[in-house]
């Protein structure tokens, strides 16, 4: 048990309060009481991570207000580059920490919510890891969240299991599972249901603090030679949010009396400041990091919003902004080489394809799509991949088998080219391809669709034969918004109409009636569909670009239950 009492601001001593949790001095649970979320919410555990929350949000804060000041440089017409001090970081022949053995093998890798049913078959589906999601796939609705921590619970001790009443199945782990990582949310989502010291708390220091509180000393166990947990990081734009994540890390394991380097984690690249900052954020974490991952479907998110105020770099339709777009190639390309320089992993991207069971030839062609994806990846020299689906593992890790052999990654095998030769220009090519009129209909018709789903509670939302989570909402969302602001003509169709409030009005009429036809009357009318409509057109409409959906639609899942109720 974690000595905590020489720790943070508070005392260690506990008093029960109305809600029914046992908490700490300074700690106010609001969300509902469950006698499953106490044995996660105990007062040790929340103690631990209110020590986080005292020491680090002075430091989240100013990173916070960092990225304020940084895009009103972008709004004034600046771009993002490299930063000449710290050059000799870029130019230095330092090292990471070595690949722990457990996980230096990761060609495939699943990903998706922390739901129990999920996390079984993910852990059970051949992929070497699985990476069970508390940010983009998961609706951070407070039942979600705390159930999702009772079920990664069971997972790392290995009593999870899952009674599916409507198959009458029983889901159980295999003796063979795939490694865990666990992502927090982003440093920018707090956590309303917890109050520390009368503010939220950091919805990321919620989620690791709880998490490695109870599960780091089952890792020690598990892994032999001390390595976990395991956790990958989203949304970072500058390498000082990297350095908290350090200090957070180093500073868990002092109270824990783990070595230092225990905790390993995996960088998402998917801003486009952060990708003028992969050799910067790896330093920061070079005693904790295990690689970076290309988050693309975010980097084009990114890409918008950091131009949100340049109208000549506007995106053309979201399908076409795919990995053989130059500037997608070349951030791929620049994480490989980072990564393999420092000696450790590329991760590549997501396949968001999910298996067509009622149409065998268009199936096939989906996986055709999946595989010529990998095969790029593979020889680009990304060390694995990932997947959205179990369905499309096998064919993910054939193409990587056969191109990898019985290596467990090419961090040594692939023969690293010079970075020096990408430049910012390749980094920040303006985009190629065209607006039409399908683009805005299918990005209206994704983001309320999506959006519906998140405010009852889903994260992860299959759309038309592919797994849309809030990366791809956000693509349509701005870029909807930047159609709209600019005045875009579409030019795919052979309209040569502009994009206005009008017409996109009569675009979202049509796509929600499109909507009750596919989905049905009956489940129109008891869904949050016209609750999403109104968000999501006020955020495409807004005069000003709100920097995530999910903040602003957050305020729409927030419940409090009044000290003492535990009802639903």
């Amino acid at each position: 048990m974690m000595d905590l009492g020489t720790y943070g601001n508070s005392t260690p001593m506990a008093r029960k309060i109305a809600s029914g949790y046992d908490v700490p001095e300074g700690v106010d649970i609001r969300g509902r009481y469950d006698e499953e979320f106490a044995k996660i919410l105990t007062k040790d555990a929340l103690q631990f991570v209110a020590v986080l929350q005292r020491e680090f949000r002075s430091h989240i804060k100013y990173a916070v207000e960092c990225r304020r000041e940084a895009k009103t440089r972008y709004n004034e017409g600046a771009v993002p580059g490299f930063d000449p001090a710290t050059r000799n970081i870029r130019e230095g022949e330092w090292k990471c920490a070595a690949v722990p053995p457990s996980v230096a093998d990761r060609r495939v890798e699943i990903t998706g919510p922390v739901e129990r049913k999920m996390i079984i078959n993910a852990l059970n589906s051949g992929a070497k890891v699985f990476m069970a999601d508390c940010e983009d796939a998961l609706s951070p609705s407070w039942e979600n969240l705390m159930r999702g921590q009772v079920n990664l619970k069971d997972a790392v001790d290995g009593s999870i299991t899952f009674h599916d009443r409507a198959r009458n199945r029983v889901y159980k782990l295999n003796d063979e599972i795939a490694k865990l990582f666990v992502r927090p949310r982003g440093w920018h989502l707090p956590e309303a249901h917890i109050f520390i010291d009368g503010e939220p708390a950091t919805g990321c220091l919620v989620d690791f603090g709880l998490y490695f509180y109870h599960n780091h000393a089952a890792f020690r166990r598990s892994q032999g030679a001390g390595f976990g947990p395991f956790f990958y990081l989203p949304k970072m734009e500058h390498s000082r949010e990297a350095k908290i994540w350090n200090s957070v890390f180093e500073r868990a394991e002092k109270v824990a009396g783990i070595e230092r380097g225990s905790i390993r984690a995996t960088v998402l690249i998917e801003t486009l400041p952060a990708v003028f900052q992969m050799d910067e954020i790896l330093y920061e974490l070079r005693d904790h990091s295990v690689g970076l991952n290309c988050g693309r479907w975010d980097y084009i998110f990114s890409y918008v919003k950091t131009f949100q105020a340049h109208p000549d770099r506007l995106l053309p339709d979201r399908v076409q902004v795919g990995m053989t777009q130059h500037f997608m190639r070349s951030y791929s390309d620049l994480l490989i080489r980072t990564c393999h320089r420092r000696g450790v992993h590329a991760m590549g991207g997501m396949a968001a394809q999910i298996p067509i069971r009622d149409d065998p030839a268009a199936n096939e062609a989906a996986l055709d799509l999946v595989k010529k994806d990998k095969l790029r990846e593979v020889k680009a020299g990304h060390d694995g991949t990932w997947a959205a689906h179990p369905g499309l593992i096998p064919a993910c890790m054939e193409v990587f088998t056969n191109n990898m052999g019985s290596a467990p990654n090419q961090i040594q095998t692939m023969k690293r080219e010079d970075s020096a030769t990408l430049t910012e220009e390749d980094l920040l090519q303006r985009p190629r391809g065209l607006r039409t009129m399908d683009g805005l209909r299918l990005n209206t018709r994704v983001g309320i669709q999506y959006l519906a789903a998140w405010l009852t509670g889903s994260g992860s939302v299959p759309l038309y034969n592919l797994m849309e989570d809030a990366a791809t909402a956000e693509i349509s969302r701005v870029q909807n918004w930047q159609w709209l602001k600019y005045g875009v003509e579409l030019n795919g169709d052979g309209l040569g109409v502009k994009v206005t409030k009008e017409l996109f009005g009569r675009v979202v009429e049509e796509e929600m009636a499109r909507i009750e036809r596919e989905v049905g009357k009956d489940k129109f009318q008891k869904g949050m569909y016209k609750e999403a409509c109104k968000i999501f057109t006020r955020q495409c409409t807004a005069p000003i670009l709100d920097d995530f959906l999910t903040l602003d639609a957050y305020n729409h899942i927030v419940i409090y239950h009044p000290k003492g109720s535990s009802s639903l």
